[in-house]
């Protein structure tokens, strides 16, 4: 067999990872409860749905190794995001994005959607331009990325409790924010 067409151990290895973590989660999906809750869907749609899309890339992930691996990127493409410029991990940036996502599981219900949103994207923003080689420290580069979290989050948060009717934490007992 020619070198290229030989199955990449660690790609095989999170592949077969990927997929039996897809069935444990089709397998738990299994015993919850499928009865209608918020907007018709019932609690287990959402592990399902997750099941399904693991299922899908652990799938991709195998076949792309039994291909031959990875695809090789050209020499004069840059390099891959959360490096630091010179092919090698950039640290820092992943720890910003990781810390954005950490956050935001933790403080949704604190401080609300809308604001562990916001601070989510700016972390993750600034995690990904520091990556790039571009770290901006500035005030106002931080006032707009959260503006633009806000942005996102606000109307996110507006579709699923007022159009989908599906209660997300907020900061005050109304709910907005």
């Amino acid at each position: 067999m020619h070198s290229a067409r030989r199955p990449k151990g660690a790609q095989t290895l999170v592949a077969v990872g990927t997929l039996v973590a897809a069935g444990l989660l089709a397998a738990g999906a299994r015993d919850i409860s499928s009865e209608a809750g918020y907007a018709g869907i019932g609690p287990n749609f959402v592990p399902w749905v997750v099941a399904i899309a693991l299922g899908i890339c652990g799938l991709w992930l195998l076949w792309e190794s039994l291909t031959g691996g990875f695809r090789q990127m050209d020499g004069d493409e840059p390099p891959p995001v959360l490096s630091g410029g010179d092919g090698r991990p950039y640290w820092p940036g992943f720890a910003a994005v990781s810390a954005g996502i950490l956050l935001n599981a933790a403080l949704i219900t604190t401080i609300g959607f809308i604001l562990s949103c916001t601070l989510s994207f700016v972390l993750a923003t600034r995690g990904y331009r520091a990556s790039q080689g571009h770290p901006d420290l500035r005030p106002l580069t931080l006032l707009k990325d959260a503006l633009v979290g806000i942005a996102i989050a606000a109307p996110v948060y507006w579709l699923f409790t007022k159009l989908l009717a599906i209660n997300l934490p907020g900061l005050t007992a109304t709910g907005w924010i």
